[in-house]
């Protein structure tokens, strides 16, 4: 049994390029756990990805994955991790068997077994080439590769983008499934707040480069609640409960940070519970008075 705490630690880490900062990111993801990685397209995810996969030198920070020092121990690391991306950067022109042999060049705990199970389960053909796969069928591809050499630590980047429900309600069973024993862990990135709703114990929501809020899912939803009421209520609402505000025709839409407290204090006004979807959008909007 490995005995580190955290699957993932982010300290500090800094990525400087013209125009955006990734700035002074920390940021654990407990071992045995589904961490959500969410934000808007150029908030800092894929740079944030790419850093602790080894991909982007970062100018500043310290990067553990798996108890390991990422500058010290990168080659181990990459051994017991897999990675799935939204673009599959396989060639066209290789087959499953194909990948089946490379990956058993890469890996030295890869098993050939495994590949054919998750290749008969996803119904996936061994000699029909890659460029002749659908987007479901080469994710699901990726993903067999994925989890066929015992990895204790999965990595994706917008996995389930552009995938029809069916085949997106597979995969994150599938992805519970290789979490059951508790040994390992999933970061995952990706726009479809519903899907980390359904399986992520923990969320993280990155801005600008900054993190802006992360915790634990179910009280993040929980302690948050938008309060819908006529412009001529907003004064009696303290500045201090107030994410933001958004206005709209028949009135306005005021996030709280604590609705239980909210709940006490503005009997008289309608108090309705969030989605992941909500807290990103009115966390982007933090900075602004109001916003429509």
């Amino acid at each position: 049994m490995n005995t580190y705490e955290n699957a993932i630690e982010l300290k500090g880490v800094t990525k400087r390029y013209e125009g955006f900062t990734l700035d002074s990111l920390t940021l654990n993801v407990p071992k045995g756990s589904v961490m959500g990685f969410i934000g808007q397209n150029g908030a800092g995810k894929t740079t944030t990805i790419r850093s602790l996969l080894g991909i982007t030198d970062t100018d500043e920070g310290e990067i553990r994955l798996l108890g390991l020092d990422l500058r010290k121990h990168e080659q181990k690391i990459k051994q017991r991790i897999a990675v799935v991306f939204d673009e599959l950067p396989f060639h066209d022109l290789f087959t499953a068997r194909d990948m089946g042999r490379i990956f058993e060049g890469i890996y030295d705990g890869w098993d050939y077994a495994e590949y054919s199970r998750y290749l008969d389960l996803f119904g996936l053909p061994l000699k029909k080439k890659i460029g002749q796969f659908s987007k479901g069928m080469k994710m699901k591809l990726q993903i067999a590769c994925a989890l066929s050499h015992n990895a204790e630590l999965l990595v994706m980047d917008e996995a389930t983008t552009g995938l029809d429900p069916v085949v997106r309600d597979e995969i994150l069973h599938l992805f519970m499934e290789y979490i059951k024993n508790g040994e390992r862990s999933i970061l995952m990135s990706s726009h479809i707040t519903s899907d980390l709703e359904k399986i992520a114990d923990s969320v993280a929501f990155i801005d600008n480069g900054r993190l802006l809020i992360s915790g634990y899912k179910d009280e993040i939803i929980e302690t948050h609640g938008i309060i819908r009421c006529g412009r001529d209520k907003l004064a009696e609402i303290d500045r201090s409960d107030i994410v933001s505000i958004r206005v709209n025709e028949f009135g306005t839409e005021v996030m709280v940070n604590d609705r239980r407290r909210a709940s006490y204090k503005y009997k008289d006004m309608v108090l309705d519970p969030v989605s992941l979807d909500d807290i990103m959008v009115f966390y982007v909007h933090g900075g602004e008075k109001e916003w429509s």
